[in-house]
């Protein structure tokens, strides 16, 4: 006689407490309270920023419920089962389960996003290293696979700057990505991107470049913080650029922002007036300083840690390989990938989960230190 499957879905019952459902429900409630409240699109950022949330927090109790509900159907079938032996129900009960546990182990990777600012618009620059035309192709190219990623997970991408390489690609770029925990996803690209091909501009060795990828600023959301408000930045300065564009003879206003005190500027050319050029500065600006305190930070748990953490600023996280064979591989997680045209096409989310991973395991060792 064929051993009927388990009557219920282990992983499904141990993961049921970890995702805090009840939680995620009071927290549900102290939202609803706010969007209630009469005054609350008096701040629109503020106001689209609580929506956001709370619809994120409705998809994950109501994917959770979905799941409940297949897992009490699977084991009332494992019932009947074990009461009525059946090879053929067997079988499904089994796939089910293991689609169950396969769908759950997507869903615990939410438990790896321990940032606060998991949930923020990611901020993306992207700048040609040395290597003039080949490497401006290069940043080309890595723009063009987070473009793709975005579009592939369904998350709005606006541009934000870039600059036209001389005779291909780009010098650089910075692009702004918002959706479902953008910036816990992006985080970990930041760092230096190798590779490897057969130059199309020169008919030499293979050769390398590389471009660095600056990390996924957490942007601002709208919610009001203790020293986030513009006009705590000293010493600012708003200059005024006029230039020329040749395609339709239009002058363009352009703002900057440059806080003294931390040398951080902040351009922006790309709206059609003075005004919208200076609010973007202003939210990126925010975002740099954010991302400058998180590194301050970091850098004081490096210290503490001493020789137990190496000194990796500025040093290649991944290379590209294109020649004389296939494989992009991750230098911090050790994740390897041979479709690298399918890597380069969008589907880095093997590195992105990969650094998760190892940002956790990073992470226990040092609270265990």
């Amino acid at each position: 006689m064929q051993n009927a499957p388990p009557t219920s879905p282990p992983v499904l019952l141990s993961s049921r407490g970890i995702f805090d459902l009840d939680g995620k429900r009071v927290r549900l409630k102290e939202l609803d309270q706010e969007i209630a409240a009469s005054d609350l699109w008096d701040d629109p950022r503020h106001a689209a920023a609580l929506n956001q949330e709370a619809s994120r927090i409705r998809d994950d109790l109501s994917t959770w419920e979905s799941l409940t509900q297949r897992a009490s159907d699977t084991r009332e079938l494992a019932s009947m089962v074990e009461a009525e032996p059946d090879a053929a129900m067997t079988h499904d009960i089994e796939t089910e389960l293991r689609a169950l546990e396969k769908e759950i182990g997507r869903r615990q990777i939410d438990l790896l996003f321990s940032d606060p600012y998991t949930d923020h618009v990611a901020l993306i620059g992207i700048h040609a290293g040395a290597g003039g035309t080949d490497s401006q192709d290069w940043a080309q190219m890595l723009l063009r696979m987070y473009l793709l990623w975005a579009e592939q997970h369904r998350m709005p991408v606006e541009f934000l700057e870039e600059s036209v390489g001389d005779e291909a690609g780009i010098k650089s770029a910075t692009i702004r990505v918002s959706g479902p925990r953008a910036y816990g996803l992006l985080k970990g690209e930041h760092g230096v991107h190798r590779l490897v091909r057969i130059s199309p501009f020169d008919c030499r060795a293979p050769e390398a470049h590389v471009v660095r990828a600056r990390r996924g600023d957490p942007r601002d959301r709208g919610h009001r913080h203790r020293g986030d408000r513009p006009g705590r930045c000293a010493h600012r300065r708003l200059p005024i650029e006029r230039r020329r564009r040749p395609a339709c003879q239009q002058d363009l206003l352009g703002g900057a922002v440059d806080p003294h005190p931390t040398g951080v500027v902040v351009t922006c050319q790309n709206e059609r007036s003075q005004q919208q050029n200076r609010d973007v500065a202003w939210r990126v600006l925010r975002s740099r300083l954010l991302a400058l305190q998180q590194a301050a930070h970091a850098q004081k748990v490096a210290d503490l840690k001493g020789e137990l953490i190496a000194a990796e600023w500025g040093s290649q996280i991944r290379s590209y390989v294109l020649h004389p064979y296939t494989m992009v591989k991750d230098h911090r997680t050790a994740v390897e990938v041979g479709n690298a045209q399918g890597v380069l096409d969008g589907d880095i989310d093997p590195f992105i989960e990969g650094y998760l991973h190892w940002a956790a395991r990073e992470g226990a060792e040092s609270k265990a230190s």
